[in-house]
């Protein structure tokens, strides 16, 4: 059976994976560094993904790199309204993304702009609110693994087992949702989030582990320090090393592929595509 969200009214089918282009709308970003941070430069860059094959776009006005300070609310919102407005303009019907921890701008953006799809890197962690807006809204919900929060979730992170860990959570994650009746839940495991560059692998190593989840899997994996350290190089150059390891994912049941270069990404799908994996 092909699994399906619901997008305001609109079904979309999931019978191959999906890509999710990054529009990091932040001047701090560990990959582009502000490189879209103005509403000129963000539509051009939504624009170039979706003629690439992006199938979502996932919008972020607070940069999550690790050790990063977190905007306020107020903050967060000034930040968007400008592009938001846009975006409802140029693009009516395109599916996009909301990179958000906070109830109340998943609330704003979802109904007063084109936004379809939520994305908490906190799963509900740092707003208590936030299942019950879901809830009300009722757009797809993917829900992070984070151990702490971006200030402090690479100090040190240790799991007993992490994929075990990591299955426990979602396991009680998806249950309290359930409670809300919110059933377009979408898992991400959260690579880099408070993981150790060996966590980060054993989590490849056994992705399909959570296939055990009748939801949809989501990988960020495009351009991380899991790949620059292994690989001795910086984000610039990380493309490769982003590709094999998507690849990898796609293989043990990623339905998402969260990404900063969408052209390379609906490659790696078509060429799998073609020896029916």
């Amino acid at each position: 059976m092909i699994k399906s969200i619901n997008c305001k009214g609109k079904l979309v089918e999931f019978d191959q994976p999906k890509v999710m282009g990054i529009l990091n709308y932040t001047p701090d970003s560990f990959s582009d560094g502000g490189q879209f941070n103005n509403p000129t430069k963000a539509l051009s860059h939504i624009e170039t993904m979706l003629n690439e094959g992006a199938d979502f776009i996932d919008i972020g006005a607070i940069s999550s790199r690790p050790g990063s300070d977190l905007l306020n609310a107020k903050e967060e919102k000034a930040r968007l309204k400008p592009l938001l407005s846009e975006i409802q303009k140029i693009f009516p019907n395109q599916i996009f993304s909301l990179d958000t921890f906070r109830a109340e701008i998943a609330k704003w953006a979802v109904n007063e702009y084109n936004i379809s799809i939520i994305n908490d890197i906190s799963a509900g962690e740092l707003d208590p609110k936030m299942y019950e807006t879901i809830s009300e809204l009722q757009v797809p919900y993917i829900i992070m693994h984070m151990q702490g929060n971006p200030q402090n979730m690479q100090d040190n992170p240790k799991y007993n087992n992490v994929t075990q860990d990591l299955i426990q959570y979602f396991a009680r994650k998806i249950h309290e949702l359930k409670s809300y009746a919110i059933h377009d839940v979408i898992i991400d495991p959260g690579f880099g989030f408070g993981k150790t560059l060996e966590h980060n692998y054993q989590l490849i190593k056994e992705l399909d582990f959570f296939k055990v989840f009748d939801n949809l899997l989501l990988v960020g994996l495009s351009r991380k320090s899991m790949i620059q350290k292994t690989l001795d190089i910086n984000a610039h150059d990380a493309l490769n090393g982003t590709s094999v390891l998507n690849t990898i994912a796609c293989y043990k049941g990623a339905s998402i592929l969260r990404v900063h270069d969408v052209k390379e990404a609906t490659q790696v799908i078509k060429l799998l595509k073609q020896i029916n994996f």
